[in-house]
């Protein structure tokens, strides 16, 4: 499959770009900082240097029979206000023109949505993420919301919890169980659960928390 990735020098979107590479797709990266890539991969995917922030460049992103877009766009303490939300708004506004139909996301777990078994844990995670990581939270709440506009496009996405550095196991739970402060993830097992999504519909217009 040919496929897209923003974010490919972030945690997550750095192991999405290794695994995507690992099984054999054909993988373009939309990156400000080309040489953040590891040396050893770029030879083998094609960087196009430029921002999601800007239109143009997420249109040439989306070029060369682009199948499904990988967004992994992490939101850090410097980030403007709705970044991911204004990315992906470029996104949705190019997949159409580009023949791009699938966007596989990574939102987050203080978001919660109408399938979650709503819990005292899960409230304090949402309480949390307010007090302490507030333009991270709106910004993922505001993406979701403006994803549900769109059901022409085949979007879906998983909420991971705490994410850490760890192995790519492969084994998680991916659903609407119980979660809490406590759920955690790995980096990679996050862009496994995403991969998967690439090519199964189970979760379409749908956003699953990741959890071990």
């Amino acid at each position: 499959m040919n496929i897209a990735i923003l974010g490919a020098t972030g945690a997550v979107g750095s192991e999405c770009l290794k695994q995507t590479l690992a099984a054999g797709h054909d993988v373009r990266a939309l990156v400000r900082s080309p040489a953040k890539i590891p040396a050893s991969l770029q030879d083998r995917v094609t960087l196009i240097e430029g921002d999601g922030l800007v239109a143009a460049d997420v249109r040439r992103l989306l070029g060369d029979g682009v199948e499904a877009v990988l967004f992994a766009v992490g939101v850090v303490k410097n980030s403007p206000e709705d970044l991911c939300t204004d990315v992906t708004r470029n996104l949705l506004a190019a997949m159409p023109e580009c023949g791009v139909r699938r966007l596989i996301w990574c939102g987050g777990g203080s978001n919660i949505v109408e399938d979650d078994r709503v819990t005292l844990g899960s409230r304090f995670v949402e309480l949390f993420a307010r007090l302490f990581m507030g333009i991270k939270q709106r910004d993922k709440a505001h993406q979701l919301a403006l994803l549900a506009e769109h059901h022409e496009i085949e979007w879906m996405g998983v909420r991971p919890l705490q994410m850490r550095e760890g192995a790519h196991r492969g084994i998680y739970r991916i659903g609407f169980d119980r979660y809490s402060g406590l759920s955690s993830i790995s980096f990679a097992d996050c862009a496994d659960a995403m991969i998967k999504m690439l090519d199964d519909d189970t979760w379409l217009h749908k956003a699953p928390i990741v959890q071990y």
